[in-house]
């Protein structure tokens, strides 16, 4: 079942989604804001490793790493928030101010357990990121303890070039010298305290 659209009197244009504050939470699907995912300790756990050790990379070489409030026009009536995009150095270089309307060469997502929203970061998301052309997709699922990265194929879908649940991810496409601990990713969600608080 999608997210339900917050109620607007009248539908937005992707400009107009793009100007809201950057207070007003939601992505736009077909006019409408719709909510996202509820980002729980874990789930940010490993949004702010993969920030931190991608912008330590991508910085030293020219390129861009971006958090989840960066806003992208992947369809003309469609803008998302990836958990985390890069522009890889070399490449395109994002505008300073607005809304980004040249795709990140990569996009990643951090599955939530909801039924929802893993469809939507599966299904939805990868459709249109293709669409867009995102060239590499990554998916992070803590839950399953997993990292899958999807490569934009001539075909214009995504092909799984990368499954890891474990060790260390030292030949990533397209980020030469990159390395992902993921046994130590793991071990710091692990340092969390329990599921629910404890009262």
């Amino acid at each position: 079942m999608p997210a339900a659209p917050h109620s607007t009197p009248n539908p937005l244009s992707i400009d107009e989604w793009a100007a809201l504050s950057e207070d007003e939470p939601g992505e736009f699907v077909d006019g409408r804001i719709v909510e996202e995912e509820v980002p729980d300790n874990e789930h940010e756990t490993v949004v702010g490793y993969l920030v931190s050790l991608l912008r330590t990379w991508a910085h030293a070489r020219g390129g861009f790493v971006f958090g989840s409030e960066a806003k992208f026009a992947v369809r003309p009536k469609r803008g998302r928030k990836p958990d985390v995009s890069v522009y890889l150095p070399g490449g395109h270089r994002p505008p300073r101010r607005g809304i980004n309307r040249t795709p990140p060469d990569i996009a990643i997502e951090v599955i939530s357990p909801s039924p929802r929203d893993v469809r939507r970061d599966r299904i939805e998301k990868a459709d249109e990121y293709a669409a867009f052309g995102v060239r590499w997709y990554w998916l992070v699922d803590p839950q399953a303890r997993s990292i899958e990265i999807w490569e934009l194929d001539s075909t214009g879908r995504y092909a799984r070039a990368i499954g890891a649940s474990e060790g260390r991810l030292d030949s990533l496409p397209a980020c030469p010298e990159l390395v992902i601990d993921l046994d130590a990713l793991w071990a710091e969600i692990d340092r969390l305290g329990p599921e629910e608080p404890e009262n």
